[in-house]
């Protein structure tokens, strides 16, 4: 499998399977074309012998310059369970680590309990957040320190 960053022709890869990939909900209004044109540096495809694999969309923040923020996340259900999501979300990390960031954020709604239980196993905190998206609109919060931590050495 070949990781790298994607590029401006990659949107009519993902767009042409997300919605299969979420098992035919409507999906591609949520990742226009811009986020292939203008987030390349900090954005993955995976992909093994010309067949899309999985691919994360993330940028660091404008506002907060010490976060990041993990769009869209997607694996190809026939390579899911096998730690294609984990691995792109590390090289994330060190990306947007290597840029000052030191907090990556993101988001889901509350019915996707597979997103919450992955991000909860890679130890995201996670909260609740009614009316995120308007009125009656509640989303689950995804937050984590990506700071490196420093080993301290007992000299006593």
């Amino acid at each position: 499998m070949q990781i790298q960053n994607v590029s401006e022709e990659d949107y009519y890869k993902v767009i042409n399977v997300l919605n299969d990939w979420w098992g035919g909900r409507e999906m591609t209004h949520l990742l226009p074309r811009l986020f292939f044109e203008h987030f390349q540096s900090t954005s993955f495809i995976v992909e093994d012998n010309e067949v899309l694999s999985a691919f994360l969309i993330g940028f660091v923040s404008q506002t907060n310059i010490n976060e990041a923020y993990i769009h869209f996340v997607g694996v190809n259900p026939e390579f899911r369970k096998n730690g294609l999501a984990r691995e792109l979300y590390e090289l994330f990390f060190a990306k947007v680590r290597s840029l000052g960031c030191n907090t990556v954020r993101c988001i889901t709604t509350p019915v996707n309990t597979g997103s919450v239980s992955f991000h909860k196993s890679i130890d995201f905190s996670v909260s609740l957040i009614t009316d995120y998206a308007c009125v009656g609109k509640d989303r689950i919060l995804f937050s984590k320190n990506i700071s490196k931590k420093l080993k301290t050495i007992n000299t006593n």
